[in-house]
């Protein structure tokens, strides 16, 4: 909890992510980062007069499957509102919302927290609306620039209780809802290219108090661990405020993250100053129990429902099972991968390991990783059948497998002559050269200083090229050293 002697925070969160559809909420203008400014657009989403809004099927669908996700009770009968205010980045001078039937309500997400324990953060609504435009600012210095590409791209908006009393749950949580989104398909939660935004409403109360104190809204935070800086400077910003008798008001601030601090740009709308009426183009929305059937049918397994699977039937850890659905690919993959290994910790290890690290290296994906499960789940099978060992596999192996993906691994072992020996003379001479070259070690050995077996097995390995089986080799030299 984020507190002091006197306050404690508390924290609501409004995360807009922009839905994966190939067209805008309300028109048909192609979405896609990154286009020249302005290319993306047509007379429906610059709201030229009589023009005429539709339904995105597939934008509903999305904001459904969250919902589902979430635990969220699913609206049958939805509306939308417009909501009007004059801003640049508003071609239309307005923005089509849903104010009074919010299509998800209730419902919650799992969050973990550092002592181990989850919470579950309760979720107010997740409604669907459209994105503004984006003013550009920085190409001259006189005048603001508009892009209006991002105009009309379908968004949900995610409001959540006020259920925060830190940054780090703040940032937990968002650290769940990308993986949720990510894994559904629905957006690909990327901070820095706007697609998923936060907003925190902040405000501090006296410890003990259940009232709530003045909130204030913090803005413009493309990253999550800037929503947790932002969230612990304003808790220290009011609070002092609190202990000195100031008035905190109600107002949109804006986080600066080189400074690390946030600074005021405007008072707080109300309601009534957007002047919410009914959308009067779009017909009423209606879903009924068919529709969310057939989509619960195409959702993929969750987070917590594979979390739950690794460390039933492939008895992993929770610490494995965390990492390892971290990301939807990667535990796609390692599904597959256990598809032809039983020795699933092994398969744990290798694909948080060596597999993600050449992804993570190579600023890549796992799609374009060139071994399949299959080559993967055949290296483990060759280190228990002890015909290499792991440091072999690791260190010689695996590089050569990824300049050569299509070599069989068998033949590869066999051409790079990677076999381990278990030949009991040949590991008795290169332990006996060993041994011979450090006569002092020996006595030291010898004397009770017992872990230098380290230091003797790393010279014995070094020799043999990293063929010696380190099992019978270790067992071979302690009984040498012993005698």
């Amino acid at each position: 909890m984020l507190k002091n002697d006197t306050h404690e925070v508390v924290v609501g969160l409004e995360i807009h992510a922009q839905l994966k559809t190939k067209s805008k909420a309300f028109c048909s203008d192609k979405v896609a980062f990154g286009a020249s400014p302005n290319t993306l657009v047509s007379p429906v989403s610059l709201g030229h007069p009589g023009t005429l809004p539709v339904h995105n099927k597939e934008a509903i669908n999305m904001a459904i499957m969250l919902g589902l996700a979430c635990d969220c009770d699913i609206r049958s009968y939805n509306s939308y509102s417009r909501k009007n205010y004059f801003y640049a980045d508003l071609p239309k001078g307005y923005q089509i919302t849903q104010l009074d039937t919010p299509i998800c309500n209730g419902g919650g997400v799992d969050i973990l927290l550092s002592d181990g324990t989850s919470k579950r953060i309760n979720l107010t609504r997740i409604h669907m609306e459209e994105d503004t435009g984006k003013g550009i600012h920085d190409l001259d210095i006189y005048n603001t620039l508009m892009d209006y590409n991002r105009a009309g791209t379908a968004l949900v908006e995610i409001v959540t209780e006020p259920d925060f009393r830190s940054g780090e749950e703040a940032y937990n949580f968002l650290s769940e809802v990308r993986k949720l989104v990510r894994y559904l398909g629905i957006c690909d939660g990327n901070m820095e290219e706007g697609s998923l935004r936060c907003d925190a409403n902040v405000s501090v109360r006296p410890l003990g108090s259940k009232d709530f104190g003045t909130k204030v809204e913090v803005k413009n935070m493309n990253s999550m661990s800037n929503v947790k800086k932002a969230i612990e400077f304003e808790f220290n910003r009011q609070s002092k405020m609190a202990l000195a008798g100031e008035e905190i008001f109600s107002e949109t601030r804006s986080f600066d993250a080189v400074k690390g601090t946030t600074f005021s740009m405007r008072s707080k709308e109300l309601v009534n100053d957007y002047r919410f009426f009914p959308e009067p183009d779009l017909p009423p929305l209606i879903i009924d129990q068919a529709w969310i059937d057939k989509l619960k049918e195409r959702m993929p397994a969750l987070p917590k429902e594979l979390i739950a699977r690794f460390t039933s039937e492939y008895s992993l850890g929770a610490y494995d099972a965390e990492i390892l659905t971290e990301q939807k690919d990667i535990a796609d993959y390692f599904i597959l991968v256990c598809d032809y290994s039983t020795n699933y910790k092994a398969a744990a290890n290798w694909v948080m390991g060596p597999v993600k690290g050449w992804v993570n290296s190579n600023a890549s994906s796992i799609e374009k990783f060139p071994l399949s499960p299959k080559t993967i789940a055949l290296i483990i099978e060759f280190i228990d059948e002890g015909v290499i060992n792991f440091s072999v596999a690791e260190q010689k192996l695996f590089p050569a497998l990824l300049l050569n993906p299509k070599q069989e691994v068998s033949q590869l072992i066999e051409k790079l002559n990677l076999k381990q020996t278990g030949d009991e003379d040949t590991l008795h001479q290169l332990i006996q050269e060993v041994l011979d070259e450090n006569p002092n070690k020996v006595q030291e050995y010898k004397a009770g200083k017992t872990g230098l077996i380290g230091m003797f097995m790393g010279q014995i390995m070094k020799k043999s090229g990293g063929k010696a089986d380190p099992k019978k080799t270790k067992n071979l030299l302690v009984k040498l050293l012993d005698n």
